[in-house]
């Protein structure tokens, strides 16, 4: 992660952890628990996953108490089978337990992410489609599901707003004029040279008509046909990226990719995963 990816990490964890623990604290280990109990715990997988956010987890714990040891055993990108340990944290029992629960949410989120992506990257790996994800994220934790993505071998589109140009129908909605698009995307390149620029349609019409502009990096095809992206693609002479994009699932995503398409992108990705079975299981010692 970069330095601002670091900072909203943490900032993400603090929240979580806030809500968690409000004004008073975990009044149950606090009154139940031993200021000086010592325990042992590991979060186990109950059922076959690929992992993402077990360094996420490990911050948790250090971050409720540096005094917790905690040993990463599966990082994220790795697959694991149903009673494999992820994590072990030892050390202060207050504070594994206080930390247990938000460290869980985050591992199981995550990987359900990372999970999901895989069997779309798996299904389509003798294809040169790559899988994308989309800004269809839950609030303020896109961060790290676009790196639980990463997990499972798919690929971020972009970040934000800020990032990437995409021209979508409702920007559209005025009937540009393909002359003055083609000025304001000039206008654009010049301003963010290191920003793509990425153009919608919905019909071959469309794509004939953005395809006369340069300085076009991709086109998205919207709930097109298998047959209409097979079209459009043949419509191009190789300097644009095609992507597929809009209600694709894992029924339909290997027919996409068998089109020749370069790109497909899958909000199922981060708004449909469900999150994995895992458990912190506590021994004595």
């Amino acid at each position: 992660m970069n330095s601002d990816h670091n900072s909203l990490t943490d900032a993400i964890i603090g929240l979580a952890l806030e809500e968690d623990l409000g004004q008073r604290g975990d009044i149950s280990s606090k009154f139940f628990i031993k200021e000086n109990a010592i325990a042992y715990g590991k979060i186990i997988a109950r059922e076959d996953c690929v992992i993402s956010g077990s360094e996420i987890a490990a911050m948790v714990f250090n971050k409720v108490n540096p005094d917790i040891n905690v040993e990463v055993r599966i990082p994220s990108g790795e697959s694991v089978i149903t009673g494999e340990t992820i994590i072990v944290a030892s050390g202060p029992a207050r504070g594994i337990l206080t930390a247990e629960r938000t460290a869980l949410n985050f591992l199981q989120r995550l990987s359900g992410i990372a999970t999901m992506t895989r069997k779309y990257v798996d299904l389509i790996a003798d294809t040169k489609a790559k899988i994308l994800d989309t800004r269809k994220t839950t609030p303020g934790m896109r961060v790290l599901e676009k790196k639980a993505v990463l997990s499972g071998g798919g690929f971020n589109h972009r970040q934000g707003l800020y990032d990437m140009a995409i021209l979508k129908d409702n920007h559209f909605a005025a009937d540009m004029n393909v002359e003055s698009l083609q000025i304001m995307i000039n206008e654009f390149k010049e301003t963010y040279p290191d920003a793509l620029v990425e153009l919608e349609v919905d019909n071959i019409s469309q794509v004939m008509k953005f395809l006369s502009l340069t300085n076009v990096d991709v086109i998205m095809l919207d709930n097109m046909s298998v047959e209409q992206i097979s079209e459009a693609i043949q419509l191009s002479k190789g300097d644009v990226l095609f992507e597929a994009s809009g209600g694709i699932n894992l029924d339909t995503v290997l027919g996409i990719a068998k089109t020749g398409v370069d790109r497909i992108s899958v909000g199922a990705l981060t708004h449909s995963a469900a999150s994995i079975d895992l458990a912190m299981d506590f021994e004595n010692q």
